[in-house]
C-alpha cells in the first residue's frame, strides 16, 4: 500500500495541521515505510495462532478501591491562586 503527498496533505488538513513542504515530504516517506512494514506483516503465516481479545492476558492490574479520608476543602482551596470559598476560580477559556 503506497501513500502519496496528496494523502498526507489531506490528513494534515483534517487534523488542522499546517505542514511545510519539507514536512510533507518527510511524513510521506515515513508513512510509506510504516505501510510497507504493515504489508510485510500481512505476509506472515498466522494459521496456527489463536486470536486474542487483548494483548495482555494478565487481567486487571489496578488496586482495589478503598474509602479513606480526603483533604479538607478549606486546605485545598487555600492553596489555589483564586477561589470563591467553595470553588476554584480560573480564567475563562472560551474566546
Amino acid at each position: 500500500m503506497a501513500i502519496g503527498r496528496k494523502e498526507v496533505e489531506h490528513v494534515a488538513r483534517l487534523a488542522r495541521l499546517e505542514l511545510s513542504e519539507e514536512e510533507v515530504a518527510l511524513y510521506t516517506e515515513q508513512l510509506g515505510r510504516i505501510l510497507e512494514y504493515v504489508d510485510k506483516l500481512g505476509e506472515l503465516d498466522t494459521e496456527k495462532v489463536e486470536p486474542l481479545s487483548h494483548a495482555s492476558a494478565g487481567g486487571n492490574v489496578f488496586r482495589a478501591d478503598a474509602v479513606k479520608e480526603s483533604f479538607p476543602r478549606e486546605a485545598i482551596l487555600g492553596e489555589a491562586p483564586k477561589s470563591d470559598g467553595a470553588h476554584f476560580r480560573v480564567p475563562p477559556v472560551v474566546e
